[in-house]
């Protein structure tokens, strides 16, 4: 039986993009930092997020059915950093300029990219809920002098650069 702690230490290692997902809905809008997320298929256009049962905001994603993928840029260690903390939900949205696509989620305006989305089907697995989503709107960023964020061995990295 692998320890817990070996595996997050594995994992910690490898490398993941930062997104923060976003939800909105009567109870309000709601966001989290995230590197669980990746492709499913291209048609229909879908991707995954996994999200912790245990998050506060867990019921308002399920109940709301939508959320939005924002892919963070170098630019946003601040928003990741937000998004990851303890602070209000209302707190975390003072960072950042959010507008809203089809879906009414909350879409990153300065993002690298922004996957609209509804949730389509979910699991369960261990601690975490699979959301399956499929992609009814997109907004790419159009500035070919950003980086991208990732996060590799606890810490973030600056990456690349945009080439449109």
């Amino acid at each position: 039986m692998v320890e817990t702690t070996d595996f997050r230490n594995g994992m910690s290692l490898l490398t993941g993009a930062v997104n923060v997902i976003t939800t909105a809905g009567e109870t309000g809008r709601f966001g989290f930092t995230a590197s669980a997320v990746c492709s499913v298929t291209d048609d229909p256009p879908t991707l995954l997020v996994c999200m912790n049962r245990s998050s506060s905001s867990h019921a308002h994603f399920k109940e709301n059915g939508i959320l939005t993928v924002n892919v963070l840029g170098s630019q946003h260690q601040n928003v990741s950093q937000a998004f990851a903390s303890k602070i209000s939900m209302e707190e975390r949205f003072d960072h950042g300029k959010w507008i809203t696509l089809v879906t009414g989620s909350p879409v990153l305006q300065d993002a690298l990219v922004s996957f609209d989305c509804k949730i389509r089907q979910m699991n369960d697995v261990g601690t975490h809920t699979i959301f399956y989503c499929e992609v009814e709107a997109i907004q790419m960023n159009q500035n070919d002098e950003l980086h991208g964020l990732i996060y590799f061995n606890r810490a973030y990295h600056h990456v690349g650069k945009l080439r449109l």
